[in-house]
């Protein structure tokens, strides 16, 4: 059940805090006054796309949190799902700022789309859409499933494996069928891989190895060649120390007759010795490298080897040795072609033989189904003033899937002696909407829905047909949670919580508001939603005597 709602900085809204209970929550207001702002935020809490131009402020974030009290079904199932529950509670939350949101789940981060899988276990939204989705017969397989989901769900996770791995045996099969030109040519492609990677004899590790080796050689040659020139450069083309040794003798001479010029002398000496010292550790260093041009060779070659056959078949070497496998398979296929043909077309029919089975047990919990969902929609469409009408579920097969092979399809007559017809060729807008309801509070009744959302449900209806509905939304919320924004006074009247959307404007802003109603305020906006702009003593009476009919019942 949702408890709380919190909402900052959203289109028309400052800051808001509501807190919902169980039973019937009604939100009303003007036209434009923001009811659909409080839905819009649920639905970001939920994971729901968000649009930018909803901030009010760019300056701050917009935030939205969403406070749920888990019933011990709705626990078990968020917690199958891995979701961490506290409490008996779960907190949905969603900052905005800027370009960035951030969903939490419980103070935890995780991706928006987390959101959505824990609010389809939470809430059930109904507006415009819904109803208008049932005029597409592709939904009408889903909300059947919907209604035997504890008996069906089961039976389907064990027929999903089985298609799919019908599926992949037929493609086998498609991709097996090729003329005798083919099958030799694959032949002769295939031994070429077998061989190439069985002739290179792999090793674990070895393109690891082999690559780090050949760095350490090129750094060699590298290094070989550079104190090579050095030497040639130093102590060949100009032979330093030779030079140095005539300068040495040459300063000798004149520093006999300079006494000053005696630690020129000494530097020289000095840097005969270093060189000197220099050449004989330059020539130790190139002689003490390990480098045979023929070792290298090898090296580079295998490296090409092992970089070409991953190129061709694979990024690492387990990669290149199942590829082998894969070709040996294929191989032994293509050489005794028929058998494996034989082979094959058996383990298909057996599949096919196993997902016939599956199918047919799940189209018997549809079969029944439908005769319950059928049963039970009648009873709650005459209840919201559709006298006499009919409604059937029609089964039919199609090819497999992993949820067997049938579509379904709504059929119903809203006069009687009518024979019943698909949904989208009788029904109007307004009965779409009640029909929608119809579905919706069988499927409450069937599955534990904690919360039910709805949307102006009362779109198109009026009269003794808003009573209908307003009773059956009041059915409905009896030992459940019921969210509603309504126009009609018939449905508001029975709110166990009345909720006002206002919309204010000063100079520079308009901000919109929600408040819980008193007992008297209820009255007085039953009487506007009666009366609009002209509130008479009359209006006051009818809304009044709306409000003490569920005063009254409680």
């Amino acid at each position: 059940m949702l408890e709380n709602l919190r909402v900052e900085n959203l289109a028309l809204i400052d800051h808001e805090e509501i807190e919902f209970t169980e039973g019937l929550n009604v939100m009303t207001g003007e036209t434009g006054a923001g009811k659909s702002i409080i839905l819009g935020a649920l639905n970001l809490s939920l994971g729901g796309k968000i649009n930018r131009g909803m901030v009010r402020d760019n300056e701050r974030d917009a935030y939205v949190e969403a406070v749920f009290t888990l019933s011990p079904a709705e626990e078990k199932r968020l917690t199958d799902q891995g979701f961490m529950v506290y409490d008996s509670q779960l907190i949905l939350s969603r900052r905005i700022k800027g370009a960035k949101s951030v969903a939490r789940i419980n103070g935890e981060t995780v991706p928006a789309a987390r959101l959505a899988e824990a609010g389809r276990e939470l809430i059930d939204i109904y507006g415009q859409r819904e109803h208008q989705s049932l005029s597409d017969p592709r939904k009408h397989l889903a909300i059947l499933d919907s209604f035997v989901k504890n008996e069906l769900d089961p039976l389907l996770d064990q027929l999903a494996p089985v298609y799919r791995e019908y599926s992949a045996l037929c493609r086998e099969a498609k991709e097996a069928d090729m003329d005798e030109s083919e099958r030799k040519r694959d032949i002769s492609y295939l031994t070429h891989v077998s061989n190439e990677i069985e002739e290179a004899g792999l090793e674990d590790g070895e393109d690891q190895e082999t690559e780090d080796s050949y760095r350490r050689m090129s750094g060699a040659e590298k290094t070989a060649k550079g104190l090579s020139q050095i030497d040639g450069l130093l102590f060949e083309q100009a032979d330093v120390l030779s030079l140095i040794g005539q300068s040495q003798r040459v300063l000798s001479e004149i520093a006999d007759g300079d006494s000053s010029l005696s630690s020129l002398s000494s530097t020289l000496d000095d840097a005969y010795d270093i060189l000197d010292g220099f050449s004989h550790d330059i020539r130790k260093a190139a002689d003490d490298l390990t480098f045979e041009p023929e070792e290298f060779r090898q090296v580079s070659e295998r490296l090409d080897l092992i970089n070409d056959l991953k190129a061709k078949y694979g990024r690492t070497i387990d990669d290149i040795r199942k590829t082998k496998e894969d070709a040996d398979r294929r191989l032994e296929q293509l050489l005794d072609h028929e058998a494996y043909m034989k082979s094959l077309e058996k383990r298909i029919a057996d599949t096919k033989e196993r997902l016939e089975s599956l199918c047919i047990k799940a189209e018997e919990i549809r079969k029944k189904g439908a005769l319950e969902l059928s049963s039970q929609v009648k009873k709650s469409l005459n209840n919201l003033n559709f006298l006499k009408a009919d409604f059937s579920v029609s089964l039919k097969r199609k090819g497999y899937s992993q949820t067997g092979f049938n579509d379904a399809e709504f059929l119903i007559s809203t006069n009687p002696g009518e024979p019943v017809k698909p949904l989208s060729q009788v029904a109007s807008g307004g009965e779409m909407s009640r029909i929608m309801l119809a579905i919706k509070t069988v499927l409450a009744s069937s599955y534990d829905t904690g919360t039910m959302i709805f949307d102006e449900i009362d779109t198109g209806i009026s009269g003794r047909t808003a009573s209908a509905v307003a009773r059956e939304l009041d059915k409905v919320s009896k030992g459940r949670q019921v969210i509603l924004i309504t126009h009609l006074p018939q449905i508001a009247a029975l709110s166990d919580r009345h909720f006002l959307i206002e919309k204010s404007a000063s100079d520079d802003s308009t901000v919109s508001s929600i408040r819980e109603l008193r007992e008297d305020e209820i009255i007085d906006e039953l009487s506007r939603m009666i009366g609009g702009d002209v509130i008479t003593d009359a209006v006051r009476e009818s809304a009044r005597e709306l409000r003490e009919a569920k005063v009254k019942s409680v």
